[in-house]
């Protein structure tokens, strides 16, 4: 086989044959071998840059989240508040990782691989979030519509929000009752978010 360049299309190729490998038996039971099989290329290949499996699949889980983020915040059109392109894109956020494919899989069956991000570190697609986060609070800050504090440690505790949310909202919900719906939390999210950063 060819040897696979580092770049960015061969990249998402292995990228994109990791995801329908995990999607398919989850991370335990995804093999180097499944995934050079899947990609067309040697194993030897993905050994130069992947020593296992988990190591590619936390730079899908990179690609992925940032992906989820970057889709879930609005544009910004004129006249529009800093404050409510951060709630909608938050809120909006929440809803896109609860409902995404890869993220369902991983929390169903590999849940164990979310510890880190939660317990002992940030991973890039955090840091990302966090700068996104904050530059947009200090769009806020600038507008009057986010109370003027420290952007990062601000964007920090929201991220802890939303976390919160994201992992463990099904937990707290009730399907059968409307007030403890999915739909209820994500209106309660709205309004703790928007209480937050109110000036």
């Amino acid at each position: 086989m060819t040897p696979i360049r580092h770049n960015h299309s061969n990249a998402d190729a292995v990228l994109d044959a990791v995801r329908d490998c995990v999607l398919a038996v989850g991370v335990r039971r995804t093999t180097l071998t499944d995934v050079a099989r899947r990609a067309g290329v040697s194993r030897m290949t993905l050994y130069r840059r992947w020593p296992d499996v988990r190591s590619l699949v936390g730079d899908l889980m990179t690609r992925e989240w940032i992906d989820v983020a970057m889709r879930a915040m609005p544009e910004r059109r004129p006249g529009t508040q800093a404050r409510a392109l951060v709630v909608d894109g938050l809120v909006a956020g929440v809803e896109a990782f609860r409902t995404h494919p890869l993220f369902r899989k991983i929390v169903d069956v590999d849940p164990e691989l979310l510890l880190p991000y939660v317990l002992d570190r940030r991973g890039a697609s955090q840091e990302a979030l966090l700068k996104l986060l904050a530059d947009a609070l200090r769009e806020g800050h600038a507008d009057g519509s986010v109370c003027a504090t420290h952007p990062e440690r601000q964007a920090r505790s929201l991220l802890l929000i939303v976390q919160s949310f994201t992992l463990s909202l099904r937990t707290m919900t009730d399907e059968d009752d409307a007030d403890l719906s999915s739909a209820a939390f994500l209106g309660e999210l709205r309004t703790v978010l928007e209480r937050a950063l109110t000036p």
